[in-house]
């Protein structure tokens, strides 16, 4: 942790991870179509150049970066997360490629439950892409402007934030593509392991961890589903954002299930483990 004169904490490094929080101005995000709750939080997440590791408080790259980030208002990763909710305005780049704005869930054959990848990032983008494992794909019929749950993680931290990502479910830097990949074989470090059963240890959690379920019926006990926690809500219960078809895209609202990991529902029976990469 980093404190100011004062002795409050600014910083949060994780030993293995890329991404920080920061404490600045309070904000508070609402999805009122889908929930009455609310989420405000002086937490801003943003990424290191690489993994966070014992000393690297004295190189000559932390206290600029630190400095900069601090002051920084460009969106961060909650920021970013809140611009593909139902009803978010499009924007597009220097390449008329449209980066942002309302997503859907992808094709209709994608079922949360099972959580079967159906629109990965570039889908939503219009692009054909080729990954840094010489991976290369191009979008299917139908995905365009929609992401299913980890192609919702792959847009906001990596095409948009620029963390790596792999082009198939294999180990590596980075993260792949579904869920139980991003989890078992991903870049990042286990803040509550999976044991296997619902997963109740909240107070480790930090906004924009990645946090994954078991939505499955099947009997089976592999992860199939992930989001990104934001914090504590106005209900005092731990909310997260997710893409998913019940919605027809991300929503950190209650339509389909609640949002929450502790709430006794569908997706909180569901919560297996969480990872901050």
């Amino acid at each position: 942790m980093v404190r100011d004169k004062a002795g409050a904490v600014v910083a949060t490094f994780t030993d293995g991870a890329r991404t920080v929080v920061l404490t600045g101005h309070s904000r508070t995000f609402r999805e009122p179509r889908t929930t009455r709750a609310t989420v405000t939080s002086n937490a801003w997440v943003r990424l290191i150049p690489h993994e966070w590791r014992e000393g690297e408080e004295a190189t000559a790259w932390f206290r600029p970066w630190l400095d900069s980030a601090l002051s920084d208002r460009s969106p961060d990763v909650l920021g970013v997360t809140m611009e593909y909710l139902d009803g978010a305005p499009s924007g597009t780049n220097e390449k008329n490629v449209r980066f942002r704005g309302d997503a859907s869930s992808g094709p209709s054959e994608a079922d949360d439950r099972t959580a079967s990848a159906a629109a990965d990032f570039y889908e939503y983008l219009g692009l054909r892409w080729t990954f840094p494992d010489g991976v290369h794909r191009k979008p299917a019929e139908g995905t365009y402007g929609a992401v299913d749950c980890s192609g919702f993680l792959r847009l906001v931290y990596g095409y948009r934030l620029g963390y790596p990502l792999l082009g198939s479910n294999t180990r590596g830097t980075g993260l792949p593509r579904s869920a139980h990949a991003m989890y078992e074989l991903g870049s990042g470090v286990p803040i509550i392991p999976d044991g296997g059963g619902r997963a109740q240890v909240y107070n480790l959690l930090q906004p924009g961890d990645l946090v994954f379920f078991d939505l499955d019926q099947d009997g089976g006990r592999q992860i199939d589903f992930a989001g990104i926690y934001l914090g504590m809500d106005s209900g005092h219960h731990h909310r997260f954002i997710s893409s998913r078809s019940a919605a027809d895209g991300p929503t950190f609202g209650d339509f389909g299930g609640a949002s929450l990991l502790d709430g006794g529902g569908r997706f909180s029976k569901g919560f297996r483990a969480a990872k901050r990469i």
